[in-house]
């Protein structure tokens, strides 16, 4: 176990597995992509990758065993966290295997620091289409910001935000549990972290959950952390894989692999049983294959 701590005092895990040409493992799970989150997958890529590649599977900040203060959500700081990870394991430039809103993060970091990124997979990555609307995005934040203003009036002392610690003690991942929030990990972990956010009492909490939201969920891009042009001047090759939930739509699969320059979609149905083993050796072939000599 291995960690980087970054200038504002946040501390990124990572975990390194293999031997061989750096991969980057981006988990699915929005803010709670903690490299856990791959065990509910459809393959566990620590286990399969690892044995081609060096694997380097990442907690985001606030899930898993990372930490960070609270504070609103930012792309920019997450691609330098990535950038940060490959600086200590000493690779100059690596794959990127992400899903869901991993692939978000994954489209950022690729964009900012594109002589990294030799290639990305993007498995069901998240987006908008004309499916979906950013209101099935905000679903989440809204529970989180409805629990402390109901509980605040049975709970004037901590103005409701009790109950948003005590959701945490039960369940500190977001994606299963959004009334916790999204710093629902480290609500969970430290005694310190629940005394800083309480300290901001429920009103600057509900503030700090909205700029939270709407960094991570910008109007106006379909992919949420880079321009939509963007995708057509991306020189990294891709592996896209189309998701089918309302937030990782197919379009948004296909749009992508309609615009960018060197992009590969896997059809729908890889993830069923019997093609399982199939997807896997694909996106082992494509890695092997965008491996420089």
């Amino acid at each position: 176990m291995s960690e980087t701590v970054r200038p504002d005092g946040a501390r990124i895990h990572y975990e390194v597995h293999g031997e061989g040409f750096p991969v980057l493992l981006l988990a699915p799970g929005g803010v709670s992509g903690r490299s856990a989150s791959w065990g509910d997958d459809l393959y566990d890529p620590v286990g399969e990758l690892s044995r081609h590649f060096k694997v380097i599977a990442v907690d985001q900040r606030h899930t898993g065993r990372s930490s960070a203060p609270a504070a609103p959500f930012s792309y920019e700081e997450s691609a330098a966290d990535h950038l940060a990870v490959l600086d200590e394991v000493g690779a100059a430039r690596a794959h990127v295997v992400a899903a869901e809103f991993g692939c978000a993060q994954a489209w950022r970091l690729a964009r900012t620091a594109p002589d990294r990124v030799c290639s990305v997979v993007a498995q069901e990555p998240a987006g908008r289409d004309t499916t979906n609307t950013l209101g099935d995005f905000f679903t989440p934040f809204d529970e989180a910001m409805r629990l402390p203003r109901a509980a605040g009036l049975d709970d004037p002392e901590t103005e409701g935000l009790g109950a948003v610690f005590e959701a945490a003690a039960t369940n500190g991942v977001f994606a299963a549990n959004p009334q916790a929030g999204p710093f629902a990990q480290r609500l969970h972990d430290d005694a310190q972290f629940r005394a800083d956010v309480l300290a901001l009492r429920r009103e600057k909490y509900i503030t700090l959950l909205v700029r939270f939201r709407d960094a991570l969920l910008p109007e106006g891009h379909r992919l949420f952390s880079v321009p939509d042009e963007w995708i057509t001047e991306c020189a990294a090759p891709l592996l896209v894989l189309p998701g089918r939930a309302p937030c990782q739509p197919e379009g948004v699969a296909r749009w992508i692999a309609e615009r960018a320059p060197s992009a590969t979609l896997l059809d729908a149905g890889f993830d069923e049983p019997a093609r399982r083993a199939q997807t896997v050796t694909s996106i082992v072939e494509f890695l092997l294959k965008n491996t420089p000599s």
